[in-house]
């Protein structure tokens, strides 16, 4: 009998430890070639840089979401595109959060923020939604907003145009020769949050992409 008790806390412990171990990376984005490149979709770019880094496709569709799974340096990612549309992604996030057990703490949402320039990274332990639809959504489905994210920016809309129609729009060619650079450094912010925490990355990369 004590072996079996042995056994059944070994197992409890392995599956606590990896619960512990799992993070979900939520970009938020739009679904649809023609939404491929606006800048409402830098969520999605994030993750599909990340992707490429890890060696990994998104290739299933879970939860109203495109998910890929993968490691890294002992933590498991699971890597999430809601196909929900921007303003319903609280569907997805809490469906695979609550599926795969993740911490509020492990979650990571990755989204565009017009009040930043470009290529300026914010990451924080909490907030709200700030007017972004995708977070209002995700803060309203799991009844908190005390969970990490990573804003990326992507400026203010010229003159007097609306955000709404600015965020729906492509990058534009200067902004697009900026991408790669502005993409990989989000990717390295995000591993740096997984494996050594949310004050290294805040540290490390919230700022301009020349600071």
């Amino acid at each position: 009998m004590r072996l079996f008790r042995q056994r059944d806390q070994a197992d409890r412990s392995n599956i606590l430890q990896e619960q512990q171990a799992t993070y979900l990376i939520a970009g938020l984005g739009n679904p649809g070639r023609e939404y491929r490149e606006n800048r409402h979709n830098v969520g999605f770019m994030v993750l599909d840089r990340l992707a490429t880094r890890l060696g990994l496709t998104f290739s299933r569709l879970e939860s109203k979401a495109l998910l890929t799974k993968g490691e890294h340096e002992g933590r498991r990612l699971l890597l999430a595109k809601p196909q929900t549309y921007m303003n319903l992604s609280g569907q997805a996030v809490g469906a695979l959060l609550r599926y795969y057990k993740v911490p509020l703490e492990h979650l990571l949402v990755i989204y565009d923020d017009v009040d930043l320039p470009l290529g300026t990274l914010r990451l924080r332990p909490g907030g709200g939604s700030s007017g972004q639809k995708g977070m209002a959504s995700i803060i309203e489905r799991l009844g908190s907003q005390d969970f990490p994210r990573l804003r990326v920016g992507i400026g203010r809309p010229p003159g007097r145009m609306e955000a709404a129609a600015y965020v729906l729009e492509d990058f534009s060619r200067q902004e697009a020769a900026l991408l790669p650079e502005i993409l990989d450094r989000a990717a390295e912010a995000v591993l740096t949050f997984t494996v050594e925490g949310l004050p290294a990355a805040m540290n490390r990369f919230n700022g301009l992409l020349d600071e």
